[in-house]
């Protein structure tokens, strides 16, 4: 059976944008909303792109609606980034220890206020903020692997 291998590294591409507000948690706020904000707008254009592509026709409406979709987008995922990382910056700075229950507060508190933001059912926030806590814990364990 032939079988192939890769040697070589793959790196990401590292872009800092530093915004200096005076304010550490309003500095990291915005940090994290400019950073997801632009990987969810490079994800809607790659998905109208390709919806473009396999339908073969675009169109000014196509376009306008791709935009739209774009900013809404990325606008809602850097939001939530923003509340996110300023939360966990602001929990850490309460606690004094920086470990993964910091990540753990400010993902349930995140998760809880988007939810909150955009429904009344309180099931629904609790069961968002456990949700919330639990990705944020899970990307701290994963990313100390």
């Amino acid at each position: 059976m032939p079988s192939g291998r890769f040697f070589g590294s793959l790196s990401t591409p590292r872009v800092d944008i530093t915004i200096d507000t005076g304010n550490h948690i309003l500095n990291h706020t915005s940090d994290g909303f400019l950073k997801i904000g632009t990987v969810a707008a490079t994800r809607s254009i790659a998905d109208d792109s390709f919806k473009a592509i396999n339908r073969g026709k675009i169109s000014k409406h196509c376009l306008e609606h791709s935009v739209k979709k774009m900013c809404k987008e990325s606008a809602y995922w850097g939001t939530v980034a923003g509340v996110y990382v300023g939360m966990e910056y602001g929990v850490g700075r309460i606690r004094c220890p920086t470990d993964w229950k910091n990540a753990m507060i400010g993902g349930a508190l995140t998760g809880a206020i988007v939810s909150a933001a955009t429904n009344n059912d309180k099931e629904r926030i609790v069961s968002d903020a456990f949700t919330g806590g639990a990705i944020a814990t899970a990307s701290v364990f994963l990313n100390n692997m």
